[in-house]
Formats: structure tokens, sequence, C-alpha cells
């Protein structure tokens, strides 16, 4: 069981630095009642050169826009967030860590936008690389909000209520995770993470419509650009996937995680042979400011 904090724990709340175990928010607030907030996850690492916050510009120009998005005044500048967030983990002695920035709304009971807003920024140990078995995936009966519903470039409190229930779902059924489609019926993201599948040498991943599209998914992304893997966005059925060589989730907590069958059906290749792994070993030495030009191919 993961411990968030302790009697030890520091957190950044509305501008002071505080006791985790003592501080307060309003039982009536909009996120509470609502879900209506929005968050983001980053990671920091114990890198060659220090401590490091691994893309926090992006993280926090992504949770500035979600703020937007969703009519949530929002006044602090991403330098201002980066430098908090650094104290954060100073002040609780972290150095690989997972760092919860959110942003949430005061007391609203009517469906209208918040005039009072609180950020808090946490963070606790996390294991430098998590060490994740491949998953057994199946393919989920809950499909992706509608992106005309919602606004789903925004990463937003309430929206992961859809992705509890397909995890849950999953493992009732007696699967590792689940694998969302969206509403026309293309295979769109896992409940936390993006998704990629490789096949005859290109790899393929959904477009940016009906999904998140993560900061972990971009990286993945420019590895392919830089490595000079062939890599496609394009809209492609579930049935695809039990002819795919390999595949992988990737998300900021989970970094890659290599997906072992769909429906109990296994990959193609061994998770050593693909090329996954070799952007799985690549992603892992750019996250510690190690150099990777050896696995160019």
């Amino acid at each position: 069981m993961i411990e968030y904090f302790n009697d030890d724990t520091v957190l950044f709340l509305d501008g002071n630095f505080v006791k985790a175990s003592e501080a307060k928010m309003n039982l009536f607030g909009q996120t509470l009642h609502y879900g209506y907030g929005v968050f983001e996850g980053i990671r920091s690492y114990e890198t060659v050169n220090g401590v490091k916050i691994f893309k926090p510009r992006a993280h926090y120009e992504r949770l500035q826009r979600s703020c937007q998005l969703m009519g949530i005044p929002f006044h602090y500048t991403v330098d201002e967030l980066i430098q908090l967030t650094y104290q954060v983990i100073e002040k609780n002695n972290l150095s690989n860590s997972y760092i919860r920035p959110l942003v949430f709304c005061g007391p609203n009971m009517e469906l209208t936008s918040p005039t009072d807003v609180s950020l808090m920024i946490t963070a606790w140990e996390c294991e430098q690389h998590p060490n994740l078995k491949p998953k057994r995936i199946c393919i989920s009966a809950y499909q992706r909000p509608n992106p005309k519903a919602v606004t789903v470039e925004a990463k937003v409190c309430g929206l992961y209520v859809n992705s509890i229930l397909a995890t849950t779902e999953a493992k009732r059924r007696g699967f590792d995770d689940g694998l969302l489609l969206d509403l026309s019926g293309y295979v769109a993201e896992g409940p936390g993470a993006n998704f990629f599948y490789e096949k005859e040498g290109v790899i393929y991943t959904p477009p940016a419509t009906s999904i998140l599209p993560g900061i972990t998914r971009k990286t993945v992304l420019e590895i392919c650009r830089e490595l000079e893997l062939p890599v496609e966005e394009k809209y492609f059925r579930p049935e695809e996937l039990f002819e795919a060589d390999s595949a992988f989730f990737c998300s900021t907590m989970q970094e890659i995680v290599a997906i072992e069958s769909f429906e109990r059906q296994p990959v193609a290749k061994a998770w050593k042979d693909s090329m996954g792994a070799l952007i799985q070993e690549t992603y892992r030495n750019i996250v510690l400011d190690k150099s990777y030009s050896y696995v160019i191919v």
C-alpha cells in the first residue's frame, strides 16, 4: 500500500507550506461534490545531474490549459509552479517521487464557474522505474467520453470516474487492465495511459481526438523520430490487435509497460525483442539525463 503522507509530510496549499496531516478543505467545494477540478501527475528522478523534475514546464502548461478550458480561474505562472514543486520535494527529502498538483474549487452548489479556487502541490516517494509485469488486457465495456460532451483535452478530476469503472471491470474479469474504445468503436486508450502497438516494423497509436494526449505519449513519439522508428497515428479497431507483434501502455507513473495479451491471446513477440523495449530503455535513459545515442539505429 502506497504511503501518500505521514506526520512529517509537507505540502503546498494556497500560498503556504503546511503539514499534510493539518491541511484542511471545505466539504462543500465543487470539486468534492461534482469533480470540477483539474490536476497533473509529474515525476522527479535522481539523475546523474541531481534531482530533476521531468518535463515540468509541459505539465504545468497543461495544468494552465486545463483550467482555461474548464473556466477555472488560475493565476500562478509556470515558473512559480516549478519553483514551488522543487521546494515541496526538498522539504520532504524526496528524489524519486510522484508529484500531484491539484486545482480544486471552493464551496458552490450551483452549476456555475467558481470564484474561489485553491492550489495544492504534494509529493510522495515513487520507485525510480516501476517494475511492472507485462499486462493482460481486455477490451473494456466502457467507452471513452464523447469529446463533444466533455473536454477530453483537459485533465479533469471527474473524468477519472470512467477510468475507475474500466479498471474495476477489467480486474473483476481477471485481467490486469482494460483498453477503452471511443464512441465510434475505435481503440482510444487505457484507463490512465496512452496506447501503442507494433505490427510489421511500424508502431501505431490512436490520434489525439478522443484521448488525453499525454506528455509521456509525446515523448514516445519524439523517441521514435529520434531513433528513426516508423510511427503512425491512425484509427483502428480492436480486432487488429489480435495480430499485433507487441504493444505497450505509457504514462507518467508507469513509464513504458509491456502488454502481454489481449483477451488472453498473447502478442507475437517477446518483449525483449520488441520496438517497445527499445523505446522503454531510451525513455529511462532520458529521464535520468543519461546518453542514449548508443541505441540509435
